[in-house]
Parts: C-alpha cells; sequence; structure tokens
C-alpha cells in the first residue's frame, strides 16, 4: 500500500510539473551558421565574412561561416532546405543558386517552398568586356561585328552567370555565339586578355582593374545606372541595348517554417549590417551595390526571386542543358 501510495505521488508530482508553462529562450542563444555553397575565397564567401562580425554585434552571438560547395552551389543550398527552422542555420545564395540552377539541376527540393527569404542583400551587374584587340568600339558595332563573325564567349562554367548573360545575349541580338566553358571565371578572363577569346560577361570587381589599365575593352554595364566607381562606363541603355539587365544578386534564406518574428529579427539585423557605413563603403570598393532599405526585406527577396525565375527559366531551359 505504501508504495501504490508512493507512486501515485511521483506522478501527480511529474503532472504538475509539466503543467507548468515553458519559457522559450530568448532568439539567439547560441552561435548562428551561414552556410555558403561555394568554395572559401570567392565573392560570396567574402561578402559572408565581411558581414559575420558586424551581424554578430547585432545579434549578440557569433556568426560561423560554413563553405559547403559543390553541384554549382546546390549541395549547400540543399542542406539549408533540410536544416531545423530554427534559425540558426542560413544560406547565402545568389542569382545563380536561386534563380538558374531551379533549370540546370535536377533538384532534391524546392527553392521557394522549402526556404524563406530573409533579406536582399547585394547586386553585382556584368560588365561586357572583350579583348582589346576587337575592331568593335561600342556596343552597338560590338552587336554588328558578332551577327557577322564566329565570335566566341568565354563563360566560367555551364549554367552560370556569363554562361547565361551569353544566352541572354543571343536571344535578344540573334547573334550566334561559340561558348567556351571554364572551371571558373579566372581561368576565362586570362583567356580573353590573352587574345584567345572576343568576350566575356565579368563581375565588376574581378575585370574593371584590367578595364582600367587598357588590357580589355568595356562596352557597357549590365544595369539601369552607370556604376559610383566607373562612372565612365556606358549603361546598356545608353550603349544601344536597352533592358538588357543582368545583375548577380545575393540574399539570405532560411528554411521554411522559421518563425516569422525570427525571420524579422534576422532581416532587421542584416539590413542594419548593410547601413553600417564601414561596411557600405568596403562593398561599394568590391562593386557590390547595396539596395535601398525597403529592398532589404523579405518580402522584397521573395518578390524579385520569383519574377527572375519567371524570366530566366525560359532562356535556360530554350538551351537544354544539364
Amino acid at each position: 500500500m505504501r508504495a501504490l501510495v508512493a507512486f501515485v505521488a511521483a506522478v501527480l508530482s511529474l503532472t504538475a510539473l509539466s503543467a507548468e508553462p515553458v519559457v522559450s529562450q530568448v532568439y539567439p542563444s547560441r552561435p548562428i551558421t551561414i552556410v555558403v555553397p561555394f568554395a572559401a575565397g570567392g565573392p560570396l564567401d567574402t561578402l559572408a565574412r565581411m558581414l559575420s562580425e558586424r551581424l554578430g554585434g547585432e545579434l549578440g552571438q557569433s556568426i560561423v561561416v560554413e563553405n559547403q560547395p559543390g553541384a554549382g552551389g546546390s549541395t549547400g543550398v540543399g542542406r539549408v532546405a533540410c536544416a531545423a527552422a530554427d534559425g540558426y542555420t542560413l544560406c547565402l545564395g545568389n542569382w545563380s543558386t536561386h534563380v538558374i540552377n531551379a533549370s540546370v539541376f535536377n533538384l532534391s527540393y524546392d527553392l521557394t517552398k522549402d526556404l524563406t527569404p530573409v533579406a536582399l542583400l547585394t547586386s553585382n551587374p556584368q560588365l561586357i568586356v572583350g579583348r582589346k584587340s576587337l575592331p568593335a568600339k561600342t556596343l552597338t558595332e560590338l552587336i554588328a561585328w558578332l551577327k557577322e563573325n564566329n565570335a566566341n564567349l568565354g563563360s566560367a562554367g555551364v549554367g552560370s552567370a556569363s554562361h547565361a548573360s551569353g544566352l541572354f545575349l543571343e536571344q535578344k541580338t540573334g547573334a550566334k555565339l561559340t561558348f567556351a566553358h571554364y572551371q571558373g571565371g579566372g581561368p576565362a578572363l586570362r583567356d580573353v586578355l590573352g587574345g584567345h577569346l572576343d568576350l566575356m560577361f565579368d563581375q565588376v570587381s574581378t575585370s574593371l582593374p584590367y578595364v582600367q589599365d587598357g588590357q580589355l575593352k568595356v562596352f557597357a554595364v549590365t544595369a539601369d545606372h552607370r556604376l559610383k566607381i566607373a562612372s565612365e562606363i556606358p549603361t546598356v541603355d545608353e550603349a544601344g541595348l536597352p533592358g538588357f539587365y543582368i545583375s548577380v544578386w545575393n540574399g539570405v534564406w532560411a528554411p521554411t517554417g522559421t518563425p516569422p518574428d525570427i525571420v524579422a529579427k534576422l532581416a532587421a539585423a542584416f539590413d542594419r549590417a548593410l547601413s553600417d557605413e564601414a561596411v557600405a563603403k568596403r562593398l561599394t570598393a568590391l562593386g557590390q551595390q547595396i539596395p535601398d532599405k525597403a529592398k532589404r526585406t523579405p518580402e522584397a527577396l521573395a518578390a524579385l526571386q520569383l519574377a527572375e525565375l519567371a524570366k530566366w527559366s525560359p532562356i535556360i531551359r530554350s538551351a537544354k542543358f544539364k
């Protein structure tokens, strides 16, 4: 009898304890991991590490940048898509990983259903550059020359930004290009510099120094406004190819199901990090453009991604490559 009474008392004690309200921990209560789906040292990795220190100060926790390259960035993005939706595992991705890859790879996850946008960070328009011996001096002359010649275009790889940009150029102008695919933009750019390739679409940060010292010809920037750090370069609108906009934009995503209040807190922290004068100065020096405050929100990133998927998916799929 005494044993039975003791057992009942123990059960009642546990029931009382379980009835007590659970006090949730304030987010974040431990380090946050940002997965970069490319190797260390690349543009996206540089952006992550540049923001991580300032972001850690905003959130009061350390930020761990983890590189997980593979399959054009789809491996690292997939890891985050399957991660716990608790705000402690984020993905830093870009136009390539969250738009182009949808048409290039047979993904095991859905880019719009399995990931939730957190913040749009920066954008980087492309420069249309060519070997210095090209006879064309302007973009209009270049397009005419491309239509009459079997020109070759350097690509950082099948499905890369430079490849997609070349396909877009074919669609807009009717020119036919021969693509030379490399494992990365660096080797392709070296062959343009060496005169072995005719032209290339490249990021501002890597090709601008060669433009400024006369080793490359530049025809336009693929944006509707001129660069702050190179205002002498005309936009595609000014140069004769209106609306030919291409930008490698970067953003942050969390696993779908992440609580809205955590997404909002993260978005606010990234916004403040981008507003920091020192951070903004460093990003601008790299050719990165910081969007207006209203365009950094989760909603703005979601709208941009959907619009870009609608624009680029038909272009990539028409090329019939995987």
